[in-house]
């Protein structure tokens, strides 16, 4: 992803959780936005961890039941039914079966991917949002991130999440650095300044990237 001469390098840090139904959203309205501008900028995409539920059970609990008790039966339906349209409209079908829980060792395995390069980490972000929002499969089994990894050629996955304690103070680390400060996911900083929160739509994303550019060539 090195800049290529007569381009402008636009660099993405992007706070997010596994969990988080809206930061996959975001990441599709990003990447449209990066192909309708590619002829003008080379982009650099590192993702970092937030814990929207930071005490969620490691052993998962069913996500209908958990989203339920957590916002109520009514505002329950209204949320899936925004969010299928919602995931529907990118192509994808909305998938609310199967278990949710702690999102720590996904998140080990996002740092790891990134020292892989941003490519790698990018590609195990998707598979692992698509794993998780339209498959049904639970974000804290270990057989589920392994697959991911290896289906995206990142490298190590086994060794990291047979120990518990491996790479959690790296991720400790990104989350004090680059999500301490904010309160919800996604979030998006732009070349270190421009910074945007929530699913926005690519055209906002298109007007940062200008706008960072700008600034750069000052």
């Amino acid at each position: 992803m090195a800049s290529n001469i007569g381009k402008r390098l636009i660099q993405i840090d992007v706070s997010s959780d596994t969990v988080c139904p809206w930061c996959f959203v975001g990441k599709k309205n990003l990447e449209k936005a990066m192909e309708q501008t590619m002829d003008k900028f080379d982009f650099e995409v590192r993702w970092h961890p937030f814990f929207l539920n930071p005490d969620a059970p490691k052993e998962g609990v069913k996500k209908s039941d958990f989203y339920k008790a957590k916002f109520g039966p009514v505002q329950f339906e209204r949320a899936t039914a925004r969010m299928t349209e919602m995931f529907r409209g990118l192509g994808f079908e909305y998938d609310m079966s199967g278990l949710t829980g702690n999102t720590m060792d996904s998140h080990r395995l996002i740092t790891l991917a990134g020292h892989q390069g941003c490519e790698k980490q990018n590609a195990l972000v998707e598979e692992l949002f698509v794993s998780y929002f339209c498959q049904g499969k639970y974000i804290g089994d270990r057989q589920v991130l392994v697959d991911a990894a290896r289906k995206v050629g990142v490298e190590g996955a086994e060794e990291l999440l047979k120990d518990p304690s491996k790479g959690v103070d790296e991720v400790k680390e990104e989350l004090n650095k680059y999500s301490s400060g904010i309160s919800g996911v996604p979030h998006f900083v732009i070349n270190g300044k421009y910074q945007l929160s929530g699913g926005q739509p690519s055209n906002i994303f298109m007007r940062a990237f200008e706008a960072a550019a700008k600034d750069g060539a000052e």
